[in-house]
């Protein structure tokens, strides 16, 4: 994965930096943003969860197998990405190179979902941004070797 990350920060780096006090306001809100909607999020998800479960065998019978798989894999991604958003969430508040990781590996597995659902519109604009916003405050991050 650092493989990886490497790789996108090399890509981010030729984008347009941000002013210094937008990067230092971002590290500073972004974990109460994260909590923000993490909380927001939980309670819709859950409830997600408990109807997708009883809902999801009709999805395989209507849908048939592939609608069916695709269904249950996007509530498993999202159950995912949600529970990484709230594992960085102390790292964030602590500006610990962990919290900045889990938060990077949450965005990616979004893009993920994004990509196996087709929705291009939320890959591009969600993951996309994401990934620069993250990657202009990740020298922020105790234990980030790189400057972005």
């Amino acid at each position: 994965m650092e493989k990886l990350e490497l790789k996108i920060a090399e890509l981010f780096v030729k984008f347009p930096q941000l002013p210094e006090k937008t990067r230092l306001m971002i590290v500073r809100f972004a974990p109460w943003g994260s909590l923000f909607f993490a909380l927001i999020l939980a309670a819709p998800l859950l409830a997600l969860i408990g109807l997708g479960g009883l809902l999801l065998p009709f999805s395989f019978l209507t849908g048939g197998i592939g609608h069916g798989f695709a269904a249950t894999l996007q509530l498993i991604l999202s159950v995912a990405t949600l529970a990484l958003d709230v594992v960085a969430i102390p790292g964030l508040f602590k500006r610990s190179r962990q919290g900045w990781t889990f938060s990077f590996y949450a965005l990616l597995l979004s893009g993920v979902a994004d990509l196996l659902s087709g929705q291009l519109f939320g890959l591009v604009m969600g993951t996309g941004l994401g990934l620069y916003f993250l990657f202009q405050v990740r020298s922020y991050y105790n234990g980030t070797t790189t400057t972005a």
